[in-house]
């Protein structure tokens, strides 16, 4: 498959424990698990999704993963498509729910849930919450100060080991 690089433009609304109902303001908490084969049919560009998610998932070096809510494992929140590499964990993509997105959102927290997740793998890994992505040059600056993100050179942008750390024990207490 061809190796192409995503320049990720989530929008982190609210680093929460969970994620948050923007209407009733109530916090559900989230489980984090590998998208399914049975999954894709529900994930396409006609239902609001923005990448090719089947491409991410038949793509044997990613490994991609669904937002759900606990008691709700059939609506999925959003999804993250990450490679283990050496050293770190690279997000490929990161992409809320269409229903997510915008000023019309029922959830906020989600990027921020999947990027958290991201973290708490690359300690899982032993690579000390390292975690690289490539930004939209418009939103470098908002991953800086919401992530704590480095901008390292170009678009490329990394997460060390502190904010890693704040971020995965904002959202993964136990």
């Amino acid at each position: 498959m061809r190796n192409t690089q995503n320049e990720l433009d989530f929008q982190i609304d609210k680093l929460t424990n969970s994620i948050l109902n923007i209407i009733s303001g109530d916090s559900f908490r989230t489980e984090i698990s590998l998208l399914t084969k049975n999954d894709l049919k529900n994930i396409t560009k006609k239902k609001g999704w923005n990448f090719n998610w089947k491409t991410e998932y038949l793509d044997i070096s990613k490994e991609v993963y669904k937002l759900t809510i606990v008691d709700n494992i059939d609506i999925i929140q959003g999804l993250l498509s990450i490679s283990i590499m050496n050293d770190h964990i690279y997000m490929n993509l990161l992409e809320s729910a269409p229903f997510n997105i915008g000023k019309d959102k029922l959830y906020e927290g989600v990027a921020g849930n999947l990027v958290a997740y991201t973290c708490k793998v690359s300690f899982q890994k032993g690579f000390e919450g390292y975690t690289a992505f490539i930004a939209k040059t418009s939103l470098i600056k908002h991953y800086e100060e919401t992530l704590g993100a480095y901008h390292f050179k170009d678009q490329k942008m990394f997460i060390e080991t502190e904010p890693a750390k704040l971020l995965v024990e904002k959202y993964f207490k136990d």
